[in-house]
């Protein structure tokens, strides 16, 4: 436990991360309580059931997030001093917080409908996935900012780590532009899959292959995806299932049901 403590003192506590540590862990269980709270509300088990207010308004869970982070956002920008590392902490917690429930129905914010329970409501899983890897990167670092007693070998390290890192972020946002979100989430963590994500043909429905696909290119990315999704999308579906629940076989529901 000698490298966890040590890692912890200097690339933590020493590097000012405290509230990055919060802010992940706070992003990371809030996800999944709101999971789970999700799935007993649709299978009509738990305390939350019946969540129709009086008016008959839902109340989708991104609403009490985006206060979360609003307020979280403010704290953290007010006036502080060396003594508030508290009220950072706070704020860390709040932007966590708000920021998992906000992604949770990021597919809702996109179509502007509820596919919480639907194929396409997939996305806020993947997007979740993809803000926790870079959290968790972040949270690991290498920046040398902050971080005392770095020799010249580890400085050399820490900065050759941080300009592939920046490259490794630049073909992870093609592979997201490319429709590949979930080779984007490993790609962060994985050395070398964002360049075979980002060189590989866009899916066909992605933001790049709308704007850079004609004719023979728009046909081979449909081939190419439906390849892919023969092969590995049955095992994406139950990674999917397990962690955000197995979508409705039906359409999506009217706007304003039951998550």
């Amino acid at each position: 436990m000698n490298w966890f403590t040590r890692w912890w003192e200097r690339d933590i506590l020493q590097a000012d991360k405290l509230p990055l540590m919060l802010c992940f862990v706070a992003f990371v269980v809030t996800f999944f309580v709101t999971r789970t709270i999700t799935r007993l509300i649709r299978d009509g088990r738990g305390p939350f059931k019946n969540n129709i207010s009086g008016t008959g308004t839902h109340i989708h869970h991104a609403v009490p997030g985006m206060i979360c982070l609003i307020i979280g956002a403010f704290t953290s920008v007010g006036p502080t001093s060396p003594h508030d590392t508290w009220l950072n902490c706070a704020a860390a917690v709040l932007v966590g917080v708000g920021t998992s429930l906000v992604l949770d129905e990021f597919a809702l914010i996109l179509h502007l409908t509820d596919v919480y329970w639907t194929d396409e409501g997939r996305l806020s899983v993947d997007t979740v996935s993809l803000a926790a890897a870079c959290l968790g990167l972040g949270l690991v670092g290498f920046s040398p900012v902050g971080v005392d007693d770095i020799g010249t070998a580890e400085l050399g390290i820490r900065l050759s780590a941080i300009v592939y890192l920046g490259s490794n972020l630049l073909l992870v946002l093609i592979c997201v532009l490319k429709g590949k979100w979930v080779v984007a989430a490993f790609a962060i963590l994985v050395p070398g899959l964002s360049l075979v994500g980002a060189v590989r043909l866009a899916r066909p429905r992605s933001v790049w292959a709308r704007r850079r696909y004609r004719g023979l290119q728009t046909d081979r990315s449909q081939q190419r995806s439906d390849h892919i999704d023969e092969r590995w999308q049955p095992a994406l579906d139950r990674w999917t299932n397990l962690i955000g629940g197995r979508p409705d076989p039906a359409s999506p529901p009217v706007r304003g049901s039951e998550e």
